[in-house]
This record gives structure tokens, C-alpha cells and sequence, in this order.
């Protein structure tokens, strides 16, 4: 069993799936049917091109630093080269709020896009999100549901890499695996593309260190590539693969899936207060 922080002071939802931060800006942008979900224009790929030379010169050094991170598992983003190469779809714990630059380390120099809460793109770190790769999820709006889909599809079919934060929601130095939605495993059924497990789990620090991280160092550990099986019904097989990420994620954060305090599937589960 992986270190556990067993943080105190925040406010976890009583939904596993809720959200607990107070974003305090909202720009009024609006994620219908005509925003470019997937922005390959001009003007984006520049801006786009700016800030991921910025963040692979200073966000990432310092997310290192402040996260006391550590990477395992590199090496299956090179065992599976080929594989990865015709598009992906990864998954971990959200567990930071810039867990997703600690992920981009991990996966340099593959660039990724991430599907996000809507209100962190109309938020005070919208441009941060937006040109590293945020994908807004449309609330409420069918029709946009339906362009931001195609628009992923669009792009896994091109070999894209699509990152999913499977729990619905970020819960900080939280070490038990929620719940996860099927979403990432709905995109990885439809356009052929595996599902890369992969986990945060943490680190108790030793003497002066306990000053510098006192909720304890992240260890962000790469799995290997699962993939749907055809040869269920598509409902069955969606589920059958969220279920293998989702052991797979517990065992790559040091948690036997048996032990885990949640199930693999969300179905409106509640907070377990196990401490």
C-alpha cells in the first residue's frame, strides 16, 4: 500500500464525481455546436506552439519541484510506440490542480489534449488550459455534445492522444481510486484506440523534506495499453474495459483493486469517509 496523505482540509463532495473549487471568473464563453472543440487554425497553433514552449521551459522544471515528482513507466511509452502512434486515450486520478502539467512531463514530447470542467475554461486559467490543450465539456447542450464528440473522433482517428480525468472531478492528495465514468472508453471503443492506464499515487517525505511537502511527494506511474473487447456487446464491452482501467489505475497507485473503497463504475456513488 502507496502512502496515503488522508488530507482534511477540503471540502470533498458528497458525489464522487462533484467538484469542491470555486472558479472565480467567467469570461462568458460560449461551447456550442460552433466552437472549435479541436482548433488546428492559424492563430491557435501559435498561440498553442508559445505557451508549450513556455511550460516545457519553466511550468514543467517547476511542476517537478513542486510536486516532488517522479515518473515510472516511460518506458512503455516506448515498448508501445506503434501502438500509441495511431492515437490513445489515457486515464488517471485527478488529484492535483496541475496534475495535467505533471501528465505533459510525463508524456513529452507527445502533445496532448485534455477534455476539462466547463467552467475552468471560462475561468481565471482559461488561456493556460485552452493552449495546453483543453477540450471544454459541453453542459446541457445536445448539439454541442454531439460537435465536441465528432470532433474528438475526428482527431483520435488521426492518431491524436486524448487524456480523461475518469473520476469527473479533481479531489487534491486523495489516495483511494473513485469511481469512473465511460466516457474515455466510449472514445476508445469507437475509434479503435487503446486506453492508457496510468496513476498518481504518493510519497511519505523524510526529514527536511517533511517541510517542504508536508501532504507527501507525487509519483506519477505509466501502465500499459488496454483495449476493448469486440467480441462483447458494445454496452458490455465499454464497461468490461472502464472496469481493466480502472483496477489497472489502482494498481499502478499502489492499491490492490479488491481494497479499493469504491466500485470501478460511477452510478451517482457517495463519498466514503474511511477516516
Amino acid at each position: 500500500m502507496s502512502y496515503d496523505p488522508k488530507p482534511t482540509k477540503y471540502p470533498f463532495p458528497e458525489s464522487t464525481d462533484g467538484h469542491y473549487l470555486i472558479v472565480k471568473k467567467n469570461d462568458g464563453a460560449v461551447f456550442d455546436k460552433d466552437y472549435p472543440f479541436i482548433d488546428d487554425s492559424p492563430k491557435y497553433k501559435f498561440r498553442a506552439n508559445l505557451m508549450r514552449l513556455g511550460v516545457r521551459t519553466l511550468a514543467i522544471p517547476v511542476t517537478y519541484i513542486a510536486l516532488g515528482l517522479k515518473v515510472k513507466g516511460r518506458e512503455n511509452l516506448k515498448k508501445y510506440k506503434d501502438e500509441l502512434s495511431k492515437g490513445v486515450v489515457s486515464v488517471a486520478n485527478h488529484v492535483h490542480l496541475f496534475d495535467y502539467l505533471a501528465e505533459m512531463a510525463a508524456f513529452v514530447p507527445r502533445r496532448t489534449r485534455i477534455i476539462v470542467w466547463d467552467k475552468n475554461m471560462r475561468g481565471e486559467n482559461k488561456n493556460l488550459i485552452r493552449y495546453n490543450g483543453g477540450i471544454p465539456l459541453p453542459v446541457g447542450d445536445l448539439r454541442a455534445t454531439a460537435a465536441m464528440t465528432k470532433a474528438v473522433d475526428d482527431y483520435l482517428k488521426k492518431g491524436g492522444w486524448l487524456h480523461i480525468a475518469a473520476e469527473g472531478s479533481m479531489w487534491e492528495y486523495y489516495m483511494p481510486i473513485r469511481p469512473f465514468k465511460t466516457g474515455a472508453a466510449h472514445f476508445a471503443w469507437k475509434n479503435d484506440v487503446p486506453i492508457l492506464p496510468c496513476a498518481f499515487s504518493y510519497r511519505e517525505p523524510k526529514g527536511l523534506l517533511k517541510l517542504i511537502y508536508p501532504s507527501g511527494m507525487f509519483t506519477f506511474s505509466i501502465g500499459e495499453p488496454l483495449y476493448a473487447d469486440k467480441s462483447l456487446p458494445k454496452t458490455e464491452s465499454v464497461k468490461d474495459l472502464t472496469v481493466r482501467a480502472h483496477q489497472s489505475v489502482c494498481r499502478l497507485a499502489g492499491i490492490e483493486p479488491s481494497e479499493n473503497i469504491y466500485p470501478p463504475l460511477f452510478d451517482n456513488c457517495k463519498r466514503v469517509d474511511y477516516y
